[in-house]
Order: structure tokens, then C-alpha cells, then sequence
């Protein structure tokens, strides 16, 4: 064998093992493209599932939140009642220290009378004078 020969059969080996390393290479890339296929159709499934979960709780909210707001269009007449309440109790509040400051007016001077009438009844006994009581 010349130098040609061995120079080819060198290039026809190289070119085998290349050969067996691509055929290893687009194995493995063929496996990894069949675990993405599968991978996909579980996540396509799983997307499905979970977007009917999704509209299925949404509707659920849904009916929540109008049933809530229903509700609470009951309850608002309660408050304004309440805040009525707590006005008119507010207003019985101011009129009763008015009548208290009036009162204590008036009570001063029915003490003062009757501090008068206790020193004449003591005064009358005193000195004798009977009084009608």
C-alpha cells in the first residue's frame, strides 16, 4: 500500500467513527424530542384540567359576589338606621344637659327656700308661734 491508500483508508476510518457519533448524537436528540412530545401532551392536559378548574371557580366567585352584594343591599338600610340612632341619641344628650343646667338652677333655689322654711319652723318653736303644717 502506497501513501495514497493509507491516507484514504485513514479519512474512510475518521469518516466511519463520525459516522457512529452522529448516529449515537441524533439518538439521543430523538429520545429528547419524544420526552418534549410527552411532555408537551401532559402539560396540555394539565392546562386543560386546570383551566376548567379556573372558569369553574370563577363562576363560583361570581355567584359569590353577587349573593354578597345582595346582602349587603339589605344590610345598608340597617346602618342608616343606625347612624339615625346614633344621631337622635346625640341630640338626647345635648337636650339633657340643657335640662340638667336648668335644674340645677331650679334646685339651687328650692334649697334656698327650703333652708328658709326649716329656720322658720326652727324660729317659730323658738319662740312659741305655731305653724299649720
Amino acid at each position: 500500500m502506497n501513501l495514497i491508500g493509507i491516507s484514504v483508508l485513514i479519512i474512510a476510518l475518521a469518516f466511519v467513527a463520525l459516522v457512529i457519533y452522529l448516529i449515537l448524537v441524533l439518538k439521543k436528540v430523538a429520545e429528547t424530542v419524544d420526552e418534549t412530545k410527552e411532555t408537551i401532551k401532559v402539560l396540555t392536559s394539565d392546562v386543560n384540567v386546570t383551566l376548567y378548574q379556573t372558569n369553574d371557580i370563577l363562576a363560583k366567585a361570581n355567584v359569590l359576589v353577587e349573593d354578597v352584594n345582595g346582602k349587603v343591599s339589605t344590610i345598608d338600610p340597617l346602618f342608616v338606621a343606625i347612624a339615625d340612632l346614633s344621631e337622635s341619641v346625640s341630640d338626647l344628650n345635648v337636650k339633657a344637659r340643657q335640662i340638667g343646667t336648668k335644674t340645677s338652677g331650679v334646685r339651687s333655689s328650692l334649697g334656698t327656700v327650703g333652708k328658709t322654711y326649716v329656720t322658720g319652723k326652727i324660729g317659730s318653736k323658738l319662740f312659741g308661734k305655731k305653724s299649720n303644717d
